[in-house]
């Protein structure tokens, strides 16, 4: 950690648009340790304050410019991407949409300060067609508040952030391997709840063949669709049939859902985690005949089969 500050007291500005700009894409390397220890630097009077600020501000929003751009131009693909490597793969995308569609543009200021948000909104933002100029400015506006905060605990606390730096190197390495040990664990923990729950449900998956079939022969099964509010006024059109409920409401109203008949959940998110969770809890109240659909909303469009305008938000 001291190398850290002298590293700052020499090269402080640039490191700090690095960092920031390195953490936006997505690389795994937390830009909080450094805006501390720069607002430390600040505190003892070794650093400008509005050029420290300034340099993690323009970091952030160069690297949150990038997945805007390219939300804008390959839309689901990237969320898909983002999802896929994320811990929580079912939850990313759903909470930042609930984010906009509850907010509008002021939920990215937000979505900064949540872990797992921060790297989603701004394709999510480039998804939605927001003009580029509107984006800047909420994104910047995010990026200021974000960084100036922990660059703002720094100055507060430098004197006590000195003490625990001398204090971990004093310990010397062993401190350090104990953290990457914890984190490690962690990771591993997240990826086995992942790796779990799809193999659960892997089995029990329906293919759009198979349920365009049940169709097509005069069967009836309840087809829900779990988009979000977001995603369905970016793509209107659900499986024929279909009716869309949210992840929530289903969880709600699940009393409505018949026990005699197949039911069908289906989502865009990657590997159906988001239908794949919603069927296990449908399964634990009791209903037993339901499946995620393998693909999605995207496996159907893919096969041209028959869609609709929504639904209304009743079960037929």
């Amino acid at each position: 950690m001291n190398e850290i500050l002298n590293l700052l007291v020499r090269h402080g500005i640039a490191i700090l648009l690095a960092v920031e700009f390195i953490e936006q894409v997505g690389i795994p390397l937390p830009a909080a340790p450094w805006l501390l220890a720069a607002g430390a630097l600040i505190g003892v009077g070794k650093m400008n304050w509005w050029m420290a600020l300034s340099a993690a501000a323009l970091g952030s929003l160069l690297g949150d410019l990038i997945w805007f751009f390219l939300g804008r131009y390959y839309e689901n693909r990237v969320l898909g991407l983002l999802c896929r490597i994320s811990l929580e793969p079912d939850s990313c995308a759903r909470r930042t949409q609930n984010l906009f569609t509850r907010y509008g543009m002021p939920g990215l200021i937000v979505a900064k300060f949540i872990p797992g948000l921060g790297t989603l909104a701004p394709p999510l933002a480039g998804n939605s067609g927001v003009t580029t100029a509107r984006f800047i400015f909420f994104d910047g506006v995010s990026s200021m508040l974000h960084g100036g905060c922990f660059i703002l605990v720094g100055v507060l606390f430098s004197h006590q952030l000195q003490q625990i730096i001398n204090a971990l190197a004093g310990l010397g390495r062993s401190a350090f391997g104990v953290l990457a040990g914890l984190a490690a664990l962690y990771i591993a923990y997240k990826y086995f709840q992942r790796h779990r729950l799809l193999t659960e449900l892997r089995m029990a998956r329906i293919t759009v063949d198979e349920l365009y079939q049940k169709q097509e022969t005069g069967e009836h099964p309840v087809i829900l669709d779990l988009r979000q509010q977001v995603e369905l006024e970016l793509n209107p059109s659900v499986i024929r049939g279909a009716t869309h409920m949210t992840a929530e409401e289903v969880e709600h109203r699940h009393q409505e859902i018949p026990r005699d008949r197949d039911i069908v959940l289906y989502c865009s998110c990657p590997n159906e985690v988001t239908s794949a969770r919603v069927a296990l809890k449908l399964h634990r109240k009791g209903i037993s005949r339901v499946r995620p659909l393998l693909g999605g909303i995207d496996a159907w469009r893919e096969r041209n089969y028959p869609t609709e305008s929504r639904a209304l938000g009743y079960i037929g």
